[in-house]
């Protein structure tokens, strides 16, 4: 698995995939733990609590297996993570941006885009 994670790396477009899956999985693990702790009682709750530990475990190893420069890739994962976030809010939890979050994204993707594609 961990060559396989390193070929995807050395190619063009394998680390955007790579974080982009990697945002997915920390989003979804985070919006587990908030369903468990907000709108679930009971066994549900365990189980959503299990469900988001499982799904951030996974997480942690998908992206700490490949060998990258992680510091260098952090601009396109926030990017990533933020855009997925914004969408598994409006989808599971039905809430919208506001101005200030759509100023704020737009900060983050030009701080993204300095990171990722700044040479100096």
């Amino acid at each position: 698995m961990t060559n396989l994670f390193n070929q995807l790396v050395a190619s063009q477009a394998g680390p955007f995939l790579l974080l982009a899956f990697a945002a997915m999985l920390e989003v979804f693990g985070d919006a587990c733990f908030q369903s468990g702790m907000y709108q679930s009682t009971g066994t549900k709750r365990v189980g959503w609590f299990v469900g988001g530990t499982l799904v951030l475990v996974f997480y942690s190893l998908f992206v700490n297996t490949p060998k990258w420069d992680f510091g260098k890739l952090l601009g396109v994962y926030v990017v990533l993570f933020f855009v997925v976030a914004q969408i598994v809010a409006k989808l599971r939890f039905q809430q919208s941006p506001t101005p200030p979050v759509y100023v704020g994204g737009a900060l983050i993707v030009l701080g993204g885009a300095v990171m990722t594609f700044w040479k100096g």
